[in-house]
């Protein structure tokens, strides 16, 4: 809700944000999509770790699309990699068949690819419509070179989002360094945790320092980039 007031185009739902996000809840996603206009994208990913998954995972991810479905999103964020480090091209073009007529994004699995130009070919041929990616790098800044030229490469054929380490410092630089039309934030904050008592001796997940923060998104840090890049060149 903060991003859409804050002059978002369009939302990427995902569980589990510490594992690179995961598909969310089907809760979850009823719940965005009721109380949202924006155009919701939702991940398709059962689990974090590799993006090489068994048959068991792609049925989970052929349920969870089936259920994204139902629910009314408008398109899904997926994509599956081969040992190689290729795209497993005929499995990724199963996923997006199946999610017709919603839009496809190939996420940053991308950017663990061995080639990043014949992934480039390989995501065009599952028949998706954009690709969300750092360039094979950390962020986005650091990886800006190769976003441009995936960008010159793709042409009108497919999108080519930039995402990674962008905040309103960075983004216009970013924006035309790579002459990318899409870019992908999280612009997360942490806040404290509303519980007067805390046990220090407890942890529940693995990550320590974690119980008693949460994350959230402010209107005004999703303005502060869409002024940002408000002046970019198109």
């Amino acid at each position: 809700m903060a991003a859409e007031s804050g002059g978002a185009d369009r939302i990427e739902l995902c569980g589990s944000l510490l594992e690179g996000g995961i598909t969310p809840s089907a809760g979850l996603m009823e719940a965005v999509r009721s109380r949202i206009s924006l155009p919701l994208h939702v991940m398709i990913r059962p689990r974090g770790g590799d993006f090489c998954y068994s048959e068991a995972d792609i049925d989970v991810m052929h349920r969870d699309i089936d259920c994204a479905m139902d629910l009314g999103v408008h398109g899904i964020v997926a994509g599956i990699l081969e040992p190689s480090g290729r795209v497993d091209v005929n499995r990724t073009r199963q996923l997006v068949d199946l999610a017709r007529p919603l839009s496809v994004t190939f996420h940053r699995a991308f950017d663990m690819t061995a080639d990043l130009l014949q992934a480039l070919e390989d995501v065009c041929a599952t028949g998706a419509h954009r690709i969300l990616t750092s360039g094979g790098e950390q962020t986005s800044l650091e990886g800006m070179e190769r976003i441009a030229i995936l960008v010159q490469a793709a042409g009108h054929r497919i999108g080519i989002i930039a995402g990674s380490g962008i905040n309103p410092a960075n983004a216009r630089k970013i924006v035309e360094g790579t002459g990318a039309r899409e870019i992908h934030v999280g612009l997360s904050s942490t806040q404290p945790s509303q519980m007067v008592y805390q046990n220090s001796r407890v942890l529940m997940g693995k990550l320590a320092d974690r119980e008693y923060v949460r994350s959230l998104v402010k209107a005004e840090d999703v303005a502060a980039l869409r002024n940002a890049i408000g002046a970019a060149n198109p």
